[in-house]
């Protein structure tokens, strides 16, 4: 019997149980290890943060994935990984075991530390943004108070776009007698770095109409954050703390920021028994973090996964040139991108809205959920 232990419950990972359910493979036990059992999709996050979406829409149920696939759930995250040992060590104090390792673990954000009078809302991960957002609109419900909410958002990439515009709409929809004003800063001297200069202007017309201002060329202080009442953390991805911790990743090879070192058949360049894929992972030439490279590998993982069991070839992950984008503009609109090209309009938050669905429905099921592991697995 071999052991494949699936750490991460990413979109990748969401493609390997759905597989695993249609096809399954003899002799093999599947184990899914994960802290959360919902899995927000990314895609549709700024829906749900602009009110668009209930949460319950934009995840994927990964119990339910599970039962259906015959894997067990394993609630816990990664607290430090022996790859000479073969063994995950779990924040739970369990131990795994495995054969094959797959990790799909994403990214996360550090945010700042002292002391603010701004609440940061960090935009990863996605599984603790549930939690923290909640927090911020039951204080703002509950608030007595008139004077101006200014919301900050920090990173001028999508996330940091997408998840001001949908905040501001949210508070301004639940609040319509206080003002709220907003402002996004970026240390780079464009907004949207790598888009279509019809894409960064579209953006920039969101953000006026949207009463935003922005500040390029300009970086985080304390005295941004004592000038802001929320601010959105929305910086560059980082790589998990054990990954970025030689004590705790052991011999794994990563990048200097803790990425995890792939091949093109997305296996670790230093342990064959690993594979990774999505925000976790560092190819040969290093991918923008977006979720359309880890759904992307999703396929290719299931074949490779499928493949180290039985022997048989991997099949090389070959990442596209260019991808469609659509960013959301909290207002009934969206901007479509792909190269060079660019639009903007209603037709495509409709397009997005269908893509974004038809993608979650995938992986909706009636099925129970399974029992929770309890207890060291041999």
């Amino acid at each position: 019997m071999q052991r494949v232990i699936l750490a991460g419950a990413g979109h990748a990972h969401a493609q390997v149980l759905q597989a695993w359910s249609q096809e399954p493979l003899a002799g093999v036990d599947l184990v899914v290890v994960s802290p959360h059992a919902l899995a927000p999709y990314s895609g549709m996050v700024p829906g749900w943060l602009a009110g668009t979406y209930g949460f319950e829409e934009i995840v994927i149920d990964f119990p339910a994935l599970c039962s259906q696939a015959g894997a067990r759930w394993v609630p816990a995250a990664i607290d430090r990984l022996d790859p000479d040992k073969q063994c995950v060590h779990l924040d739970t104090g369990e131990s795994l075991r495995y054969d094959w390792l797959s990790l799909n673990t994403g990214s996360t954000l550090t945010p700042p530390e002292g002391e603010f009078s701004a609440n940061v809302l960090s935009m990863r991960p996605l599984s603790q943004l549930r939690t923290d957002y909640d927090r911020v609109l039951d204080h703002w419900l509950t608030e007595d108070s008139d004077r101006p909410f200014q919301v900050t958002a920090v990173g001028g990439g999508a996330a940091g776009f997408e998840s001001l515009l949908a905040v501001l709409r949210r508070l301004r929809m639940l609040r319509f007698d206080r003002c709220v004003q907003g402002a996004l800063l970026t240390r780079g001297l464009e907004l949207l770095p790598g888009y279509p200069a019809n894409a960064q202007r579209a953006a920039l017309r969101a953000l006026k109409d949207a009463d935003v201002t922005v500040q390029l060329g300009t970086s985080w202080c304390d005295a941004t954050g004592r000038g802001s009442d929320l601010v959105l953390w929305a910086t560059g991805a980082q790589a998990h703390t054990w990954q970025r911790d030689p004590n705790r990743r052991g011999s794994l090879a990563t990048s200097a920021g803790g990425f995890v070192l792939i091949d093109t058949g997305l296996r670790s360049v230093s342990h064959p028994y690993i594979f990774a894929a999505g925000d976790c992972a560092q190819w040969h030439t290093p991918l923008p973090k977006a979720g359309v490279y880890a759904v992307r590998m999703g396929a290719v993982l299931t074949h490779n996964l499928r493949a180290a069991l039985t022997g048989a070839t991997l099949q090389p992950y070959t990442p596209q040139s260019t991808y469609l984008s659509l960013l959301s503009t909290a207002d009934g609109r969206a901007i479509a991108s792909r190269g060079r090209l660019s639009l903007s309009g209603r037709w495509a938050w409709r397009w997005k809205d269908r893509i974004d669905r038809r993608f979650v429905s995938r992986f909706a099921s009636d099925s129970t959920r399974p029992i929770h592991l309890q207890g060291e697995i041999p």
